[in-house]
């Protein structure tokens, strides 16, 4: 009876091992698939300039917001602010306004991405909102990458005229910058990404 017991216990221990080294197979497994498509999403993005016209709804709108939101910010000061262009007319008026936003008129929707200086650093700390705007604008460009959506980044800010135009057509409080206009749409035609890779640009330690 000593002996079944035990013989018992032991192919308890045993199964429960198994068991154990099944699950965590199971689970790094799932984390390298994952890992694996976010490199791949990253390395594989590249700007869209042309759309198939089909809409993009707002459950996916929301994600690209949310997933712009995640982005790392100074102080955790999170200056971004976004105004999301649906309007037909708006968008035509981009592409009419700035020869290099054609693929606005196109679009599903457009995201122009803000910085609030009334929520920014103070003094010379300020200008840390481009670089939180920046990194937001980059994970909305990757989220939307990942759900079957095409991007392209236009520029705004720095240039006066662009920020002034930009400003006045969204009717942008005083303290609100645009940085950057963001065109999404599902793609109708995905050019290849360009391989960016450059080890000269490189260095180690120092220069």
């Amino acid at each position: 009876m000593k002996n079944s017991t035990y013989l018992i216990f032991l192919l308890a221990i045993g199964l429960a091992l198994v068991s154990y080294k099944w699950i965590y197979s199971e689970a790094t497994a799932q984390v390298e698939v994952a890992s694996r498509s976010t490199i791949d999403d990253i390395l594989t993005r590249t700007s869209v300039r042309s759309y198939t016209g089909v809409p993009v709804d707002s459950a996916q709108i929301d994600t690209l917001l949310r997933a712009a939101m995640a982005a790392p910010t100074a102080v955790n000061k999170q200056p971004w602010r976004f105004v999301v262009i649906t309007d037909r007319s708006l968008l035509k008026e981009i592409s009419e306004e700035f020869s290099s936003m054609k693929m606005a008129e196109s679009a599903s929707l457009a995201v122009v991405m803000c910085g609030d200086m009334e929520a920014a650093l103070p003094d010379e700390a300020r200008e840390f909102w481009v670089q939180d705007v920046s990194a937001a604008s980059e994970n909305l460009l990757l989220a939307a990458h990942a759900m079957g959506l095409g991007a392209v980044w236009c520029g705004i800010y720095p240039l006066q005229e662009r920020v002034t135009e930009f400003s006045e057509m969204l009717r942008l409080p005083q303290s609100v910058i645009p940085m950057a206009c963001i065109c999404v749409g599902y793609p109708s035609a995905t050019p290849a990404p360009k391989d960016k890779w450059n080890p000269a640009n490189i260095h180690y330690n120092r220069w």
